[in-house]
């Protein structure tokens, strides 16, 4: 029996709820704020959001507010 993981990846936790184009929205959105960014201060790739617009740097050490899901 096959997974689901693949094709539905963190929206799966929805099951068949809500439609396939809301699910696919939610993904994209997931995976881009999971990822690692740039930082604004030192440059380097490293900060990771710890909640809603709250940023740290791993690098640097730095904490500091900006966009909700990613950085731009």
């Amino acid at each position: 029996m096959a997974t689901k993981l693949k094709k539905t990846k963190s929206a799966g936790r929805f099951g068949a709820r809500y439609g396939k184009r809301t699910r696919a929205k939610l993904v994209k959105v997931e995976t881009k704020q999971r990822v690692k960014q740039k930082c604004g201060f030192c440059g380097k790739l490293g900060v990771k959001r710890l909640s809603k617009g709250i940023w740290q740097c791993s690098k640097c050490n730095k904490k500091f507010a900006s966009n909700t899901y990613y950085l731009d």
